[in-house]
């Protein structure tokens, strides 16, 4: 807990309550600094937003959780527990996938049940090849969780070191071995194909573009995936929640105007409603508007500007009565694949709405105790980020979205109007600079997951999270940013205080940089 007395505690600004923000203003609280939060929403959650409907709030974000011990490590800070802050469920299903011809097939958290699943639909040789294709995903998350995903920036010389003592982990880091390459030593069936190599979505990609090594994706989810019964907004809320019980004060609806330095580090974060002199600034948003100098020129020049944007996604959010062959068999996460995956990546590839998409469904309500008669859903489709405004856009995304649904058995009850539809050019409004791209920065080409910004940038005090940032996109690694960034500012403290003696984590003073203590991680 912060000190009583506030005087000599470092002064930390986070910039925006994303998840990234979250976990980075819990962990500078629970290391003795002071912790002002500036979000220009009206509530916590970033990209974890949600519409409300007749039925509650219908996701408009992220709609389950998996790596759940991040979230755990959180509250624990906060002397609290996940099951006592929000209600959550893990799915004993992982996913329930359907095409125009067959189905449905479903995936678990368990590897003999997956293998029996797709022995069931695809035959033994598939089912060979998915074990295959599961051990090969697994020794790839295991080989880069700790050099990449769990380490402040990319540790090019440990990957190395491992896939030395790993020589079949060799073909999925060829240059130009792609996901949708990689996935064709593993499976014959083309369903199978398009099923794993939806992963690649996961992070804003295509699977012909994308690296096999973002197969591990698929690793992530297989360890387990948890439902939040009001949604990952309320998991937000109740994370900002705990914050506060740390000292952790926040500002909503109050718009950051400009990082501003003194003395060669930031010194003061400007914003419409008034100015937070700040020792340390955690900027949770797009880099991008960083280097666009959407908050100034101090902070424009600190990082390099980022890739092209990843894809974006025309979002359904609605409440209605599920009706058809297939409404009785929908589980809490549902896909529905185009028969032509050409004619979904094609078009995105070429900045254009797809000709036949894959839609994802959330039925937020399923798989949580009783099904109510009104239930709140969420419809995704893939979509370009720079969508241009096209008069005729929302009409064409119900075209692709309702009567696919009907022909393969699925029909609401009302149908959702123009207001449920978020579109690539809203995000682009509520997130500046992203370009309406959901993920950051792409993750196509063969570098792209090393050259994401890292937490710390060249202003000194100045860090980033987010799922922009370094290791990427996603509920648990914009968390894991959140920790890095916290990370590397309070050991950058331990060198640095007003008085200039050396300020440790938990706020006290020493004599001498040697005694510092580093945060316990």
């Amino acid at each position: 807990m912060p000190s009583a007395d506030l005087k000599g505690q470092p002064r930390a600004v986070v910039i925006g309550a994303g998840m990234g923000g979250l976990a980075a203003a819990i962990r500078l609280a629970a290391g003795g600094c002071r912790v002002t939060v500036v979000e220009s929403a009206n509530a916590p959650g970033g990209k974890a937003r949600a519409r409300a409907t007749e039925a509650g709030p219908a996701a408009m974000g992220p709609t389950v959780l998996t790596l759940k011990s991040e979230v755990d490590a959180l509250f624990t800070l906060c002397g609290t527990t996940t099951e006592a802050e929000v209600q959550v469920t893990r799915l004993p299903r992982l996913a329930r996938h359907w095409w125009p011809d067959s189905g449905p097939l479903d995936l678990h958290p368990d590897a003999e049940a997956n293998i029996a699943a797709i022995r069931a639909f695809a035959g033994d040789r598939e089912a060979l090849g998915f074990a295959r294709f599961d051990t090969a995903a697994r020794a790839l998350y295991q080989a880069f969780e700790h050099p990449v995903m769990r380490a402040a920036k990319p540790d090019l010389s440990a990957i190395a070191r491992t896939t030395l003592r790993q020589p079949k982990l060799w073909p999925a880091l060829l240059p130009g071995m792609t996901l949708d390459r990689w996935l064709k030593q593993f499976f014959h069936d083309p369903r199978l194909r398009q099923l794993f190599g939806r992963y690649a979505t996961y992070v804003g990609g295509r699977p012909a573009h994308t690296p096999a090594v973002l197969s591990l994706v698929w690793q992530a989810e297989a360890q387990g995936v948890w439902a939040v019964t009001d949604g990952i907004q309320a998991l937000a809320a109740a994370l900002a929640r705990a914050a506060e019980t740390l000292g952790v004060r926040f500002h909503y609806a109050t718009q950051a105007r400009r990082i501003t330095r003194q003395s060669g580090r930031v010194s003061l974060v400007e914003t419409d409603q008034g100015h937070h002199p700040a020792d340390i600034v955690v900027f949770n948003g797009d880099p991008r508007a960083l280097t666009d100098g959407l908050l100034g020129e101090a902070a424009q020049t600190a990082l390099k500007p980022p890739g092209k944007p990843s894809l974006s996604a025309w979002v359904w959010s609605f409440a209605a009565t599920a009706e058809g062959p297939k409404a009785a068999d929908l589980l809490h996460h549902n896909l529905f694949f185009t028969a032509d995956p050409q004619a979904e990546f094609g078009p995105i590839g070429q900045g254009r709405m797809p000709e036949s998409p894959t839609l994802y469904l959330n039925a937020q309500d399923r798989e949580l105790g009783t099904t109510p008669q009104t239930e709140r859903f969420q419809i995704i489709l893939n979509a370009p980020a720079n969508r241009p405004d096209h008069p005729n856009e929302d009409p064409s995304c119900h075209d692709c979205t309702f009567p696919a649904l009907a022909r393969m058995g699925l029909t609401f009850s009302p149908p959702p109007g123009p207001e449920a539809l978020t579109r690539p050019k809203d995000l682009a409004h509520r997130f500046p600079a992203s370009q309406g791209a959901i993920y950051g920065a792409s993750p196509e080409g063969a570098l792209a997951a090393f050259q994401r910004p890292v937490a710390r940038t060249g202003l000194p005090g100045l860090y980033l999270a987010g799922g922009g940032v370094h290791p990427g996109a996603g509920v648990p690694m914009a968390l894991l940013s959140g920790k890095q960034a916290a990370l590397q500012a309070l050991m950058d403290l331990t060198s640095r205080s007003p008085s200039g003696r050396t300020v440790t984590p938990g706020g006290m003073s020493t004599a001498s940089p040697r005694t510092a203590q580093k945060p316990s991680r």
